[in-house]
Order: C-alpha cells, then structure tokens, then sequence
C-alpha cells in the first residue's frame, strides 16, 4: 500500500503544480498588461517595470490562495481520469485498493492541500499583499480606500468617538485623520482635525498641524465654538495600527487572527461586523474546500475513457471548479445582503460540494 500512496500522491501533487503553476503564471501575465497603466501613469515618481513586476509577484500569494481548490480539482481529475484510461486504476483496485481505502488515501492527501492552503491564505498571502501595497504607496504617496478612508469607532467612558483616517503612508504613519467626539446623549462636543498622525506606544495617537473645534451649549438654544490651531495633539485611545491597517485592506486580505480581532472590536463598539464575520468563516471554510475536490475527482477513476475523452473530463473539472469560486462569492454577497448566519453563508457553498462528491462517490463508486 505504500507504493501504492507513493505513485497516487506522487502523480497528484505534480499534476496539480503544474495546474497551478500554469494558472498562476495567467494571472501573472495579465496583472503585469495591466500594471503597465501605473507605470505610464506614475513614471514621474520612479515606478519602473522593475517595481510594476515586483509589485505583480507580490499579488500572486492572493491569487494562489483563491486558485488552489480549482487546481486541486483540475490536477486530482486528470490524474484519476489518465489511471483509468490506461487501465493502471484496474490493476491497483486488483491490487487491493478498494473504493473506500481509495477515499482514505486521497483524503489524507486533501488535508495536506487544506493545510497549505491554509498557510497561504493565512499567513504569505496577507503579508505579501501589505508589502504590495507598501511598495506602491512608496510612488503613488499613500494607501487609500475610496473617497472617505476608513471609518473606525470607539467607546470610552463619558463619550464615543467616530474616526475617520484618510490614507496610510509608507512609513505606516496616517495622513487625513478627523476625530468626532460625541457625549453620551449623541451630541457633538468636539472636532479634531489632523494633517497627519503616528501612533503611541501607549495606546495614544499623536496627531500634527492640528484643527481642533469644541462645541460648549451655553443654553438650550444656543453653541458656543471654540476653534484652536496646535501643532501637535495627543488623543489616547484602543485602537492600534493594526485595527486601521485591517479597516483600510480589503477583509479577504487578511489574516484570520486579525479579522477576529477586529470583530470583537466592531462588536464592542455596537457597529456591524457581519462582512468581516462572513469573511473570517470563510477563512474558515475556505481551505477546507480542497479536502472536498479530491474526494469529487475520484469518481473519475471508475469512469470507462475512451480515446481523446479525459481532455473532456478535465474541462467539465475546469467549469466545475469556477462555479465553486462563483458560487462563494455569490452567496457571501447574498448573505451579507440577507442578514444570514455569517457562519452558515460561509459553508454553504463547500456543503453543496460535498453533498454532489459524496452522491457522485455513493452512486457511481459504491453501486457499481
């Protein structure tokens, strides 16, 4: 059975290399045609081809995180659709490899997918794109989201705060910060405008070139407004450079200790976390998806080939894999949109996938 493990995992991870690695290479193509608009765009500050190939290498961590279940299944059918084609899949069934030992074995062969796919998506990928978006920050000045920024929030004890910080530059200080303070009837009591900002060991930022506007009623029908300009202004608060760093990166780019730490900070400041939430399921779920591929390839194996008609197969794999990736995006927007369990709405695509592996498996493996 070794020998038998060796030539199935030996055959199965090669194909899906060079699956990914022809897929990857796609996208590198294509980044790089479109990158070239930057390079005209930027040439003034120094943005060369050299960092628009760097900056295009640093994306495909991302790209190779979401490509990974199709590959998966790509490489795994092939592989399954080849063996049984060449009558080699007869031969190692007479050998002793049974249906549900055939299961096993490529089972323990998609957890080590789902563990490297989860150490992509997790741990290279987020910090891959943050060092991408640090190097182009570098020639265009900063990291922005949207027309407003990023938008935070925080309680304290006699007042709420509503934070607004307009860029990230590339020495990770905050450029375009407005701080609104807020009583605890809802009422606006101050505005603090900063050009930009660094933040404090101790849990402070410190903001410079500061507009700051207090808002005192001296009766019920009148405001008084007092508006200084200082250099700098010291503001303590819990949110750290993490926190804005996670509300100014797209949620699928980070890592799944991050996004959970931004929830909880989302939750104790009464504001909605459910994207974040779908997403962090998703982080989930995500790489759990792979463990499902092997297992919808391997029916394959039991199918009569005749000449010319794996190339079939694997493109029937090909669509199968893209509607997986459609069908996960889909139903996240459609989750977020109908207020469904963020846990439920990140599963449900690898449980459709599951349910057609495992009937696929039960109807054509089992009753044969």
């Amino acid at each position: 059975m070794k020998t038998i493990r060796r030539l199935l995992y030996g055959e199965v991870v090669i194909a899906v290399l060079l699956v990914t690695l022809g897929f990857v290479s796609l996208f590198y193509f294509f980044d790089f045609v479109e990158e070239l608009q930057a390079v005209g765009k930027h040439r003034d500050t120094g943005y060369t081809v050299a960092q628009a190939l760097l900056y295009v290498a640093l994306m495909l961590p991302s790209h190779l995180y979401e490509l990974l279940p199709i590959t998966v299944l790509i490489g795994t059918i092939f592989v399954m659709a080849r063996l049984a084609q060449s009558s080699e899949f007869t031969i190692l069934r007479t050998s002793g490899l049974g249906p549900w030992l055939a299961l096993r074995t490529l089972m323990v062969l998609g957890l080590g997918f789902v563990v490297f796919t989860f150490a992509v998506g997790d741990y290279v990928a987020p910090m891959a794109d943050k060092s991408a978006q640090l190097l182009k920050s570098r020639y265009q000045g900063k990291v922005s989201v949207g027309k407003t920024g990023a938008w935070l929030k925080e309680r304290q004890a006699y007042s709420h705060y509503a934070v607004n910080v307009g860029a990230l530059a590339p020495d990770a200080s905050m450029r375009d910060v407005r701080i609104f303070e807020f009583n605890n009837q809802g009422f606006l009591v101050s505005m603090t405008e900063g050009q930009t900002g660094t933040f404090g060991k101790d849990d402070s930022w410190q903001l410079n070139k500061v507009d700051h506007t207090e808002f005192t009623s001296t009766d019920a029908n009148a405001t008084r407004v007092e508006r200084n300009f200082v250099d700098t202004f010291r503001w303590s608060t819990q949110i750290s450079a993490e926190m804005v760093a996670t509300a100014v990166l797209r949620p699928e780019r980070m890592g799944t200790i991050d996004l959970f730490q931004y929830i909880r900070h989302l939750d104790a400041n009464g504001q909605s976390a459910q994207k974040y939430e779908i997403q962090f399921w998703k982080k989930v779920f995500y790489p759990l998806s792979c463990l499902v591929m092997v297992v919808l390839a391997l029916p394959f194996a039991y199918l009569h080939f005749r000449s010319g008609s794996v190339a079939t197969y694997v493109f029937g794999g090909v669509m199968a894999g893209i509607s997986f990736v459609l069908l996960n995006n889909v139903l996240g927007d459609l989750g977020a949109l109908q207020g469904w369990w963020p846990w439920l709405t990140a599963a449900l695509p690898g449980l459709i996938y599951s349910f057609i592996s495992l009937t696929a498996f039960t109807w054509l493996v089992i009753r044969r």
